[in-house]
C-alpha cells in the first residue's frame, strides 16, 4: 500500500523570494493602476485562484469576468519568471533547509509516491521550482489555479494521484506536509495526516492551535519525518500518532495543549517553553 506525499511549494519546498507577490502586484498594476495591491490582504496559505480573484476585487471593487480572470492569470504567468530570475540574483531565493536530501530518500523507497498539492497555478509552481534542482520529483499533483478552497485543490492531487498509479488512495495513505495552519486544516478535513515546517511562512500559534501531528524547524533532520511516515521505527519506541512517557516536561504540556504526541523542533521547544513560563506568571 502506498504513501502518498503531498507538498506544498512556497514555504515548504522553497521559499522563493516574494516571487509570486511581485508579479501578481506587476500583473494588477498593468490593469488597473493600482500599486502595491498584495498589501491589502493576505496571501499565504490561500489558492491563487483566491488570490487573485481578492487581488481584483481590491482593485476593481468586484470580482473579475471569466475573461478578465484569465487575462490577469496571462500577465502573472508573464512577469513571474523574470521575478524568480530577480529573487536568485538577488539571494532571496533559498530551498528549504534538507528538502534536497529528504526527497531524493523518499524517491528510492517504493511504497512512496510524491506529489505537489500547492495554492500555485500549475503553471507557477513549476516556474518557482526551476531554480530549486527538485522539480524533477513531481510529475503530478493538485494545484490552485482551479479551486478557491484548499480542501478541493487537496482532493484534485488524490484524485491525479489515483489516475496515474491506477490504484484507490484511502485518507490513511496520505501525508500532507505544509508551513500554514490553512494547510493542516485541508488536511483535516479528509482525514490525511498532516505535518508542518516552521521555517516557512506559518504563523507558531495558529499552526499549534491546530495541532498537526508533526512539527520541524525543516528537513535537515528528516529521522523525525521518516518516523511520522513510518518508514523508520522511533529508537525510543514511540510509534506515531501515540504518546507514549514524554522525555521533558516541555513536550507533556505539548500534548496537553493538543491531544497529539508530536517531534518538537528545537525552535518550537523553546518557544513552548516561552509560552508555559509565560502562563505560570500571569496572575489568576
Amino acid at each position: 500500500m502506498k504513501k502518498v506525499i503531498l507538498f506544498d511549494v512556497d514555504g515548504t519546498l522553497v521559499k522563493a523570494g516574494g516571487c509570486g507577490l511581485k508579479a501578481l502586484n506587476r500583473a494588477i498594476l498593468s490593469m488597473s493602476g493600482v500599486d502595491d495591491i498584495c498589501s491589502q490582504f493576505e496571501l499565504q496559505g490561500s489558492t491563487d485562484r483566491d488570490n487573485f480573484n481578492n487581488a481584483f476585487k481590491a482593485a476593481f471593487g468586484r470580482k473579475p469576468s471569466k475573461k478578465e480572470f484569465t487575462k490577469l492569470k496571462e500577465k502573472y504567468l508573464e512577469v513571474l519568471p523574470e521575478e524568480v530570475d530577480k529573487a536568485v540574483e538577488d539571494g532571496r531565493y533559498e530551498n528549504i533547509k534538507g528538502v534536497e536530501n529528504f526527497l531524493k530518500y523518499l524517491s528510492n523507497c517504493s511504497d512512496v509516491f510524491l506529489a505537489l498539492a500547492t495554492g500555485n497555478f500549475e503553471e507557477g509552481a513549476h516556474l518557482k521550482l526551476v531554480p530549486s534542482g527538485i522539480s524533477h520529483y513531481f510529475s503530478i499533483g493538485g494545484f490552485g489555479g482551479d479551486y478557491e478552497r484548499r480542501e478541493d485543490m487537496l482532493m484534485s492531487a488524490v484524485k491525479n494521484v489515483e489516475k496515474f498509479i491506477g490504484e484507490k488512495i484511502q485518507p490513511p495513505q496520505v501525508y500532507v506536509i505544509g508551513d500554514t495552519e490553512k494547510d493542516v486544516q485541508a488536511a483535516k478535513a479528509h482525514g490525511y495526516h498532516s505535518g508542518i515546517v516552521m521555517d516557512g511562512f506559518g504563523h507558531p500559534e495558529r499552526l499549534r492551535s491546530n495541532a498537526p501531528e508533526i512539527i520541524v524547524d525543516n528537513f535537515s533532520d528528516i529521522l523525525p519525518w521518516l518516523m511520522w511516515l513510518g518508514l523508520k521505527k522511533d529508537p525510543k519506541g514511540v510509534s506515531r500518532g501515540s504518546y507514549i512517557c514524554p522525555d521533558t516536561p516541555i513536550e507533556h504540556a505539548y500534548y496537553g495543549m493538543t491531544g497529539v504526541g508530536s517531534f518538537l523542533s528545537k525552535k518550537d521547544f523553546n518557544e513552548m517553553e516561552k509560552m508555559i513560563k509565560k502562563a505560570k506568571h500571569r496572575k489568576p
